[in-house]
């Protein structure tokens, strides 16, 4: 690190379960953000403030003035801008040293299994089940820890699932790909906006944890946060042996 670096990271350095090792962890990682909404942007906008050495951002929509009311990372005066464009201004903004690659594209089949494999950890801030299934799939087979995170009206969730434990969970053993669960979406249902910057917070924090090797993640665990009473729920998630994604692997 240079000396503009130092005293950019001094925070994190001053910390002895990161300091100067884990900072350059942290340097070195590529981190893949599915999504550059809600969850996204706090997701995307922490990972860059605390020194990620490169952000893929995917996203195919564009920014609309229903998203400014809980999506920080997009402004008033980028309404109509591509949302993974508008977000490579904003973390530039943040912080120049920070590789940005912007996706302006759904990705899906053999392009998202290319881009999860050239990833360190991966966020899903995606907002729909076929996205959740779809990166989960993609992480199981190469190996990478994925972190995901949901939030609708007041309820919001984050877990990790990391499969390069044998313990470890996937996103299917909790929500099994063949059952059926209610697509709410927040343009019809609404939500909170707070609560997406707490969820896509958390996802950030579980990500820099994972990479620089700090601490005990989500791996086995999901949060829920009920924001009306700001109650959170802790809830144990088992692998499923049976699972059709992950059920075969270290078998």
């Amino acid at each position: 690190m240079n000396d503009q670096q130092l005293l950019r990271y001094s925070r994190h350095i001053l910390l002895d379960e990161i300091d100067i090792e884990g900072q350059s962890r942290l340097l070195a990682a590529h981190a893949l953000v599915i999504g550059a909404g809600g969850l996204g942007s706090p997701a995307a906008m922490y990972l860059a403030s605390a020194g990620i050495g490169r952000i893929t951002l995917v996203d195919n929509d564009t920014v609309d003035l229903t998203n400014l009311q809980r999506q920080i990372m997009h402004t008033t005066g980028r309404v109509g801008q591509a949302k993974v464009e508008s977000g490579r201004e904003a973390l530039r903004q943040i912080n120049p040293d920070t590789e940005v690659v912007a996706l302006a594209e759904r990705v899906e089949g053999d392009r998202l299994q290319q881009l999860v494999a050239q990833a360190d950890v991966v966020l899903d801030c995606s907002d729909n089940f076929a996205t959740r299934h779809a990166v989960n799939r993609a992480c199981v087979a190469a190996g990478v820890p994925l972190v995901s995170g949901a939030a609708i009206r007041f309820d919001g969730q984050v877990s990790v699932f990391d499969t390069r434990d044998d313990a470890s969970p996937c996103y299917a053993c909790l929500f099994p790909p063949d059952r059926e669960f209610e697509e709410v979406q927040c343009s019809v249902m609404g939500v909170f906006s707070p609560l997406v910057g707490i969820i896509g917070t958390m996802q950030a924090a579980e990500a820099l944890k994972l990479v620089a090797g700090v601490g005990r993640s989500l791996a086995g665990r999901l949060l829920i946060l009920e924001a009306r009473e700001m109650e959170w729920t802790s809830i144990s998630v088992a692998r499923d042996r049976n699972c059709p994604v992950c059920g075969k692997r270290h078998a």
